[in-house]
């Protein structure tokens, strides 16, 4: 791995515009599950499977379960970023970071102190009642009972895409400008496998394309390393 930190180090030193697009393999260096290795949500066992109780139509269907899997699964918030969260500030701050896309919902990166954070699938720490649109942190979701009702009496959804619900046009459109931007694209801890985040790849013009950790890039990369996220970047200097 020398070697290629190494290079990547060189990439990172010719580089003014880098934008990160990641997805859960970043986070679980901070202790919460990603969907699809042998460990994750989807090798876990309910009554449904994970994709189906993160649906819009689960959610509407079965409200009483979907909350009960969303507080058991989904609001880790005992996490603290890694490693991998704080050097992305630190290239942020350093003006080598022009953006993180990113497909997590739990908000770390912003605790670590990035600023520009393309959140395409939402955050866990935005909650909002359906009626009155008042909104709720993630402690309240967290301690509430059954299906978290507002002041007013309305529900409380979080501020997540859940599947079958589209993405924010705003989010999509500022990760997509970034990304054309973009004079180096680090892709990290994601299989790439869930549309339409996924396809936002493509706008990627630069000869510079980075794959830390696992993705289905393959063969389009300047540079693979097979390694945790944190780990690599640690290892970097700004």
């Amino acid at each position: 791995m020398k070697e290629a930190v190494k290079q990547l180090q060189e990439m990172i030193d010719k580089s003014s515009r880098i934008v990160f697009f990641g997805g859960a393999g970043v986070s679980t260096e901070s202790g919460i599950p990603d969907f699809r290795s042998v460990d994750g949500l989807y090798h876990q066992h309910y009554a449904y499977p994970p994709e189906t109780m993160l649906s819009h139509t689960f959610y509407e269907r079965h409200p009483e379960e979907f909350f009960r899997f969303y507080r058991d699964k989904l609001l880790n918030l005992d996490a603290k970023p890694n490693a991998a969260h704080y050097k992305l500030a630190e290239l942020e701050r350093a003006g080598k970071l022009l953006a993180v896309v990113t497909q997590n919902i739990d908000g770390l990166h912003q605790q670590a102190g990035s600023k520009r954070v393309y959140e395409l699938h939402g955050s866990v720490l935005r909650n909002y009642c359906e009626t009155c649109h008042k909104s709720y942190d993630a402690e309240f979701m967290l301690h509430s009972e059954g299906v978290p009702r507002c002041s007013c009496g309305g529900r409380i959804k979080p501020d997540v895409v859940l599947y079958e619900e589209g993405l924010d046009n705003d989010t999509v459109s500022g990760a997509v400008r970034a990304i054309e931007s973009a004079d180096m694209l680090i892709v990290g801890g994601t299989s790439l496998v869930v549309y339409p985040a996924a396809g936002l790849i493509q706008y990627y013009e630069g000869d510079r394309l980075v794959v830390i950790n696992k993705t289905a890039l393959g063969a389009m990369a300047d540079l693979t390393i097979l390694e945790p996220i944190g780990k690599v970047l640690s290892q970097i200097t700004v």
